[in-house]
């Protein structure tokens, strides 16, 4: 069995959560056997500049996997941007909008034209994240039969997009991160005649932390709440700023701290310096480190196809605070009695107030987060439902 896993762009170092994803999925399956493919562009990154081939096209190898590259097409970016601000927004485009949306985001020809005329050497292609040109354009040159997507899909004005609901009801199968992920797809497309899979991100269940080095490296030795991940409004940070600050001025007998790491800048209510502290990016025993020493950590985003730092979390022992309106999150927490979720500003507070107050009972959550990740994440089963879909699609 073959499998090409398309991505508009790959490497080493890429950080975001669905290279994150590959760079594992394709490592674990080649482990048990898999002959395994990455297609992609010459692109850098999501944060790169889409007309630059930095890498250079022909094949390479990451962590011993090959990878197929194809340099990008020419676009417009100035009139990508126009359309691209109005979904941003969460404003609806018209059908020509959406043809322009699609013709000026990043694909590649080159590589459109290698999955047409050599599909006869794979079983089946996967392509990933489903808004990209890569996964559009990739699947219309791939035979439906043979096309697989792995969404990674959130709630927002892309996925509502019409050319993408007639699209992607023509392929073989979709693989779902989360039970939520997988009804959101189902309600925004036709998916009667589609296989499907929930399968989620496989964790490495090792992960633990110290408490007491992350307090002596960093200097914090006051209880602390955490966030970890990009500090943008696409997160949602903002809000949880503007809470704790709150927190903070409503409670000032508490010495209750707010901890950020990871990359991006975030901006800082005015007189919080006292009380957040930024630590920027760290590195993963750093991270895992201020985990375990964490009240709890905390997911404010809205969106989300799953959430690698909330597993994180649980596998070093600690709950999680989410946001209500995360299906994803939410459902997570629900699942695993693994912590709390709130909706505004007052369940917020109640919700630290209460994990603050009740260490035994926030241990326990703790711990039945860190069961619900060994039994649903661990690679080894990940892996084995990977293959066993695979196998499924390509039998039939």
């Amino acid at each position: 069995m073959k499998i090409a896993f398309v991505i508009p762009w790959y490497g080493e170092n890429i950080k975001g959560g669905a290279e994150a994803e590959l760079r594992e999925v394709s490592v674990h399956l080649q482990a048990a056997g898999v002959d395994v493919e990455i297609l992609t562009t010459c692109a850098k990154s999501f944060d790169s500049d889409w007309n630059v081939n930095y890498y250079a096209e022909g094949t390479a190898f990451v962590y011993d996997v090959p990878v197929r590259r194809f340099p990008v097409r020419t676009r417009d970016t100035r009139s990508f941007n126009k359309v691209n601000r109005k979904l941003m927004a969460g404003g609806v485009v018209s059908l020509s909008e959406e043809k322009l949306f699609l013709r000026e985001m990043i694909n590649s020809t080159a590589l459109c034209t290698y999955i047409q005329e050599n599909e006869h050497l794979y079983d089946l292609f996967v392509f990933m994240p489903y808004m990209f040109g890569t996964t559009f354009f990739g699947i219309l040159s791939c035979p439906p039969e043979k096309a697989v997507m792995l969404p990674c899909l959130h709630n927002e004005s892309y996925a509502h997009m019409m050319m993408f609901r007639q699209t992607y009801i023509n392929i073989k199968g979709m693989i779902f991160n989360s039970r939520p992920e997988q009804e959101l797809a189902n309600r925004l497309y036709d998916l009667q005649e589609t296989e499907q899979e929930c399968i989620g991100i496989g964790m490495d269940t090792r992960i633990s932390g110290n408490a007491g080095a992350f307090r002596q490296k960093y200097g914090i030795s006051a209880p602390f709440v955490l966030y970890a991940g990009r500090k943008d409004t696409g997160k949602n940070v903002d809000t949880l700023l503007k809470y704790f600050a709150e927190y903070r001025k409503r409670n000032s007998e508490t010495d209750l701290r707010l901890v950020l790491i990871g990359g991006g800048e975030a901006e800082l209510p005015e007189g919080s310096e006292g009380f957040i502290h930024d630590l920027g990016f760290v590195e993963p025993e750093d991270k895992y480190n201020a985990m375990a020493a964490a009240e709890f950590l905390c997911q404010p985003s809205k969106n989300e196809s799953f959430s690698i730092v909330m597993m994180e979390s649980w596998l070093c022992g600690r709950p999680v605070l989410v946001h209500e309106k995360c299906p994803v999150t939410s459902d997570f927490v629900k699942q695993a009695q693994g912590g709390l979720y709130f909706k505004d500003y007052y369940e917020f507070e109640g919700c630290l107030k209460w994990l603050t107050s009740n260490k035994e009972k926030a241990q326990i959550l703790g711990e039945n987060g860190n069961a619900y990740v060994r039994e649903h994440f661990d690679w080894r089963t990940i892996t084995e439902k990977y293959i066993r879909f695979f196998e499924k699609l390509t039998e039939e």
